[in-house]
């Protein structure tokens, strides 16, 4: 967004009765910036806290929230930048709350000795409810200057909301009856025993019971009233899970404490397995502060070097998990170093045959768009910047990585530097499969869970 550059009103230049104002709305992210840059964490001050226990949140704004709101005319617009405060009185009338349009004004009131300008400061809503009335007094600046704020630095708060209403989306869904493997440590454990307190899940844990009782000791779970299905070991905890799949009796899988390999073989086995005819692929489903919308990246965990047909399953399987999540005609950007045809470079002519095959229905429900390299791919001016036109450029809501390795190097990347959470799952298969990993904290572990609820029951 483009600042316009700031001006002031010497002290020489004021006149009395001059005015100005600003207009503000209160977003629920302000409440959260107040909250972490004054450490008055409050609840009656955060957007989701019910901070007085009436049962329901009150977002009411901090009134120092309110106040600085003055101190911003004044040193933008009246006097204007140079101005120093010298004092402020307050008298706050009455509460704003999320969502609200705030008018601030300032009006000069008198002029004295040593650049002094008093001010009377006013707060109203939108429809003139007066919430702040005070002065201010202040050392207007002594000479003009104009001040560009465009090199000051912004903000991206650290939340995820996308993950929020995904489990809004799930929580009137029946809880998934899933059948968890080997729960046998404590973090395998409490991730399938948390999604069940939340209602997304009914587990049924699968493996050896000893193993999953001193797991349960040892982190302090309770697991009185959950099904045990006894296995003697991996191998044969992850075919009785499959089984339970095959008989009806559970609508999924979920990985607990075992090697990724031998979870997935029983899935791929062509006599007992959930094999379709599909190939099996990963995709993580991340909520990326900042990004108005989920960014979904596949596949970073199962295919290592996939062929050009098993990448365009991969993007079936995708495009099947977006539509789920409530997108009707997702954005497919197919990714490669570099956003033109080169023959040195393979991945370029697979994502250009792709988006050919989707082009001729061989690919369908999505938009498909390749090749694009990052920064086109996510974000419009650098698209533009280079001359790529098209639906999905700038836009994209699934990223396909050309291999396993780029793909996992991506998620991670978004995860530690970028601060997303991910959910991850594994699609092509005859029922969700829920693939986290250790390092998940619960959120995450609750969108998987969620995203698995919300495709089964929009799949079915």
């Amino acid at each position: 967004m483009q600042r316009k550059l700031l001006h002031n009103i010497p002290f020489d230049a004021l006149k009395i009765g001059m005015e100005a104002e600003h207009t503000r709305v209160l977003h629920a992210d302000d409440l959260y910036v107040f909250a972490n840059s004054s450490g008055n964490l409050n609840p009656m001050h955060l957007p989701k806290e019910d901070g007085d226990g009436d049962g329901s949140p009150e977002a009411l704004a901090p009134s120092m929230w309110i106040a600085s709101l003055v101190s911003a005319v004044l040193g933008c617009d009246l006097p204007g930048p140079g101005t120093i405060y010298r004092s402020q009185s307050l008298r706050f009338v009455s509460q704003a709350q999320a969502g609200e349009t705030l008018v601030v004004r300032v009006r000069l009131l008198e002029k004295g000795e040593g650049r002094l300008a008093r001010f009377a400061t006013t707060v109203t809503t939108q429809d003139g409810r007066p919430v702040l009335e005070g002065e201010a007094e202040v050392i207007a600046p002594a000479r003009a200057v104009t001040f560009d704020p465009a090199e000051v630095p912004g903000l991206i708060l650290q939340d995820h909301q996308h993950f929020d209403r995904l489990l809004e989306a799930a929580a009137p869904l029946r809880p998934m009856r899933t059948a968890v493997v080997a729960p046998e440590e404590a973090d395998a454990l409490a991730g399938p025993l948390l999604a069940a307190q939340h209602g997304l899940i009914e587990p049924v844990l699968v493996g050896d019971p000893d193993r999953i009782a001193a797991a349960a000791q040892a982190a302090g779970l309770d697991i009185s009233g959950v099904e045990i299905a006894p296995a003697p070991d991996h191998k044969a905890a992850v075919e009785r899970a499959v089984a339970l799949v095959r008989e009806g009796r559970a609508g999924a899988l979920m990985k607990g404490h075992l090697h990724t390999d031998i979870f997935l073989g029983a899935i791929l086995s062509r006599e007992s397995g959930l094999r379709t005819d599909r190939r099996l692929s990963h995709v993580f489903v991340m909520d990326v502060p900042g990004l108005d919308h989920l960014l979904m990246v596949t596949d970073a965990a199962i295919n290592i070097a996939p062929d050009l047909m098993i990448k365009a399953d991969i993007i079936q399987n995708a495009i099947h998990l977006a539509h789920s999540l409530g997108l009707a005609e997702p954005r497919v950007g197919i990714l490669s170093a570099v956003e033109t045809v080169n023959p040195a470079i393979p991945s370029t002519l697979d994502a250009a045959i792709l988006s050919k095959m989707a082009d001729r229905g061989q690919i369908t429900g999505g938009l498909v768009d390749g090749p694009l390299a990052m920064d086109n791919a996510v974000d419009l001016a650098a698209a533009r910047t280079k001359g790529i036109k098209g639906l999905v450029a700038g836009h994209a809501d699934i990223l396909v990585a050309p291999n396993m390795e780029a793909g996992n190097m991506l998620a991670k990347e978004l995860t530690f530097l970028a601060h997303a959470q991910s959910a991850g799952i594994v699609m092509g298969a005859r029922c969700p499969v829920i693939l986290t990993s250790r390092a998940d904290d619960e959120k995450s572990r609750l969108a998987s869970c969620a995203v698995a609820v919300l495709h089964a029951a929009r799949s079915a």
